[in-house]
């Protein structure tokens, strides 16, 4: 029977090296998940760590997985392209990005266009029990991305921060490298979300330190 690879052998070496006690933290997270089954599959944790930290140039901080199974797979506010019915909070950047972009509807809710461009799509907590949100909540993810971040943001980098617990990062970027609005879910996106324009500012504050800006545009059906 093969064994199952750890945590720490799963998170690619280049963002390893980011922390040095990546492993010591790691195995905290996994001794406390056990067995259970995890939101998303294992193989796709880290998922978003797919591109070198030395890609990144924009981070969009999200909270924990879809407790969705179908809906989480690794990328912060993105779904897998065969999911039609996209989540709310999703749908509501769509409905920004097509505002600010001036582009037409998605055809579907993966990201992985931004994430290769350098978008580090990153939930705080990284897995959750599937239909369970925050379940895995102070576990040590929290201490583990908190440690990523504090290692990963340079000056030129862009923190787009909705709401309040993305807010707690604010500290680690440039004042004119945060974007900061409340968080695109239903409750909140009437309150300052909608009309933020966070992916033209994105590229304009990365035209300022001479940064190439992100090509936002995504699939449709255009």
């Amino acid at each position: 029977m093969q064994m199952e690879s750890s945590l720490a052998d799963l998170l690619p070496s280049k963002w390893a090296d980011l922390i040095p006690d990546h492993e010591e933290l790691l195995n905290r997270i996994e001794n406390a998940l056990g067995e259970q089954p995890t939101n998303p599959a294992r193989e796709l944790i880290f998922n978003a760590f797919s591109l070198a930290p030395s890609q990144v140039k924009v981070i969009i901080i999200g909270q924990d997985p879809y407790p969705q199974s179908m809906n989480a797979h690794g990328l912060a506010f993105s779904v897998p392209k065969d999911v039609k019915k996209l989540p709310a909070s999703l749908s509501n950047i769509f409905k920004e990005y097509q505002t600010d972009v001036g582009l037409p509807a998605p055809l579907s809710g993966e990201l992985n266009v931004w994430r290769d461009q350098g978008v580090l799509l990153l939930n705080t907590i990284l897995t959750c029990a599937p239909g369970v949100s925050l379940s895995h909540a102070k576990i040590g993810w929290e201490e583990f991305t908190t440690a990523l971040l504090t290692h990963l943001v340079k000056p030129t980098t862009v923190g787009i921060l909705w709401g309040e617990k993305a807010k707690n990062f604010e500290t680690l970027f440039s004042p004119e490298m945060t974007i900061l609005s409340p968080h695109p879910s239903p409750l909140s996106a009437y309150r300052g979300f909608f009309g933020s324009r966070p992916f033209t500012r994105t590229n304009t504050a990365l035209e300022s330190v001479g940064v190439a800006p992100i090509d936002w545009t995504l699939p449709s059906d255009r």
